[in-house]
């Protein structure tokens, strides 16, 4: 079974598909590192991120793997280094790339077919894995998503976040559209284990329907 998990910054993919596939005893898939790990290679080697050939001749050659949840490019565990602030001013301009997606999506649904799987990122439910059997797509409004970018990036202002929060969603718009068949929850007021919970009840009733 695949659960696929779209939204967009701060709505609680990551925290909440970690914790659904820890439930689950499913794999986890964070598409949304495999373009951080490819910017930051890219920023290693010095490519212009304007470059979207480049750009995709270079996913295309270095494939991203993951070992449990460390990331993993060219041999190097590239975990700690993604998270950095100056990926995230810059992964949307790699990601927008359609050669870099077309190489990511084909890697994704390469990733995806190795069993049961709760993949979160971005067009997940609608161009990754279209077929997938639950799809929720989570939201959240924008003071609260500020917030809890504010709590994962102390070290930067929350104004400053605030506008890169703001800028990320103007660039990610068109990939931030619901499956038609997704179920939309709004995590504002909830907290981690009730979204889990939510999930989890599609996630069995989906089962149950296929039994």
């Amino acid at each position: 079974m695949i659960v696929a998990i779209d939204g967009p910054a701060g709505a609680g993919k990551s925290t909440v598909a970690r914790s659904l596939a820890d439930r689950l005893g499913f794999r986890y898939l964070d598409t949304g590192a495999m373009y951080r790990a490819l910017t930051w290679l890219a920023l290693q080697g010095g490519l212009d991120l304007q470059d979207g050939a480049a750009l995709g001749a270079l996913a295309e050659s270095a494939p991203i793997s993951f070992d449990g949840e460390h990331v993993l490019i060219r041999g190097q565990d590239a975990t700690d280094a993604i998270r950095q602030a100056e990926i995230d001013r810059v992964v949307s301009t790699v990601a927008r790339h359609p050669e870099v997606r077309q190489v990511m999506r084909d890697r994704q649904r390469e990733l995806a077919e190795h069993g049961d799987a709760v993949i979160e990122g971005r067009d997940i439910g609608t161009v990754v894995c279209p077929n997938a059997e639950v799809k929720v797509y989570l939201v959240a409004d924008a003071a609260e998503r500020a917030r809890r970018r504010v709590a994962e990036r102390p070290e930067i202002g929350a104004e400053a976040l605030a506008t890169d929060l703001r800028l990320r969603d103007q660039r990610d718009a068109a990939q931030m559209q619901p499956a038609a068949d997704a179920e939309t929850i709004d995590t504002t007021e909830l907290d981690v284990e009730e979204v889990v919970d939510m999930i989890e009840r599609l996630v069995e009733e989906r089962s149950k329907a296929q039994a």
